[in-house]
C-alpha cells in the first residue's frame, strides 16, 4: 500500500548491452576527502532501506569518504524529477517508473538494483476462496488505480485463462488492506509480500500471496537506484563507492538480521515486530544472481519488462540507456 503511492508518482552511459568489455574497477576503499552524497528515497524508511541505514550506523559510507545525507521524499513522485534536475545525487525508485521517466524526456538512468525482483503481488483472504489466479473469474480486485497495474492485472488473468470481462478491477487508491479487511474487494493487487502480506499474517489473517511475476508479468527489479545521466559521467566514483558502502551494509545487515535499531531510529514510527519480520522477508531480494555483483541488473530482463510495458502502450521506448552495470562494485572501464 505505502508503495501503491510512490508508485502513483511519476542514453548517454553505457548502456548494459556494452559492458562485456568492460575491466573490472575497485570503488575507493579509503577517504581521500569527504564528498556529500544526497540520496532520495522512494518513501519513509522501511525494511527495503535496511541495508543502507545499517551502512550509515557502520560507518560503511565513512569508510570510503561519503557522507550521505538520507532524505525521505515530501512528495512520492519527487525522487526521479529530483535527481532529474540535479537536486539530489541519488534516488529510489521503480523500473517502471525509470522507464517511464525517460519516456517523457528525463535524462535518468538506475545504477544498481536494490530489490532484484517483484514483491507486488496479489493478495487475497481464505473467505474469498482465491487459492490460485484461475479463481479470480467473477472476483472484485482492488488496486490503486496505476496503469501498470492494471497491466499485471490483464497479464495475469490471460495466463490463468480467465476472461477479463468476468473480473471486476476497482480503485481503491491507497486503500489496498482496509478494502480487504472491510470485503469492499476480493482480492487486492499493489500490496507487497514483504510487508502488507507479512502485516495480515501478523494479525492472523493467512493470507493467499502470489508475486506477480508467478502469475504471468515478467520479472524486474522492485527498488532501483536512479541517478541523472550527467552525474553518472561525472560522479562516477562516488556512485560506484556508494554502492560498494551498500553492498557491505546488506553484508552486515545479513550477519545480524535482526538487529533493525538503524532503521527504527531513522523512522521511531516502525513496529519493530513488524519490522524485524519485514527485514528477513527481504533480505533474500537484496542478493544479485550467483556469480554477480551487489546491485546486478539483467539485461534480458529489462528488455523483456520494457517489451511488456511497450505492448501495453504503457511506453513507446525500450530498455536502452535506461540502465548501466558500469557503475556497480568492481566494474568499469
Amino acid at each position: 500500500m505505502r508503495r501503491a503511492l510512490a508508485l502513483a508518482a511519476a542514453a548517454a552511459v553505457v548502456a548494459a548491452g556494452a559492458l562485456s568489455g568492460c575491466g573490472e574497477r575497485k570503488e575507493r576503499l579509503g577517504p581521500s576527502k569527504t564528498q556529500q552524497l544526497q540520496l532520495l528515497l522512494d518513501f519513509f524508511p522501511n525494511a527495503d532501506h535496511a541495508g543502507i541505514y545499517a551502512a550509515q550506523a557502520k560507518g560503511r559510507f565513512r569508510q570510503v569518504g561519503l557522507d550521505v545525507k538520507i532524505r525521505a521524499p515530501s512528495d512520492p513522485a519527487a525522487p526521479i524529477r529530483q535527481v532529474a534536475a540535479g537536486r539530489a545525487d541519488i534516488a529510489i525508485s521503480y523500473e517502471p517508473e525509470v522507464l517511464r521517466a525517460r519516456d517523457h524526456g528525463l535524462k535518468v538512468v538506475a545504477v544498481g538494483a536494490l530489490v532484484q525482483r517483484p514483491l507486488t503481488s496479489l493478495i487475497a483472504l481464505p473467505a474469498s476462496k482465491i487459492r490460485r489466479p484461475a479463481d479470480l473469474r467473477g472476483k472484485k480486485v482492488g488496486t490503486a488505480g496505476i496503469d501498470y497495474q492494471h497491466a499485471f492485472l490483464q497479464a495475469i488473468l490471460q495466463r490463468a485463462g480467465v476472461n477479463p470481462a468476468s473480473v471486476k478491477e476497482q480503485n481503491v487508491g491507497f486503500n489496498l488492506v482496509p478494502a480487504l479487511l472491510t470485503k469492499k474487494v476480493d482480492a487486492i493487487l499493489g500490496g507487497f509480500l514483504n510487508y502488507e502480506a507479512i502485516d495480515l499474517r501478523q494479525r492472523k489473517k493467512n493470507p493467499v500471496v502470489i508475486p506477480v511475476d508467478k502469475a504471468g508479468v515478467p520479472t524486474y527489479d522492485e527498488l532501483v537506484f536512479v541517478t541523472s545521466e550527467q552525474a553518472a559521467r561525472d560522479n562516477a566514483d562516488a556512485i560506484r563507492s556508494f554502492l560498494g558502502a551498500v553492498a557491505r551494509g546488506t553484508h552486515d545487515l545479513q550477519a545480524h538480521p535482526g538487529d533493525v535499531s538503524a532503521l527504527l531510529k531513522a523512522n521511531p514510527d516502525l513496529d519493530p515486530k513488524l519490522q524485524k519480520a519485514a527485514v528477513k522477508a527481504t533480505l533474500p531480494f537484496f542478493q544479485p544472481p550467483s556469480g554477480k555483483p551487489f546491485g546486478y541488473q539483467d539485461p534480458a530482463q529489462w528488455r523483456a519488462f520494457a517489451d511488456f510495458l511497450r505492448s501495453g502502450g504503457l511506453i513507446r521506448g525500450g530498455a536502452a540507456g535506461a540502465f548501466t552495470n558500469a557503475l556497480l562494485p568492481g566494474q568499469g572501464p
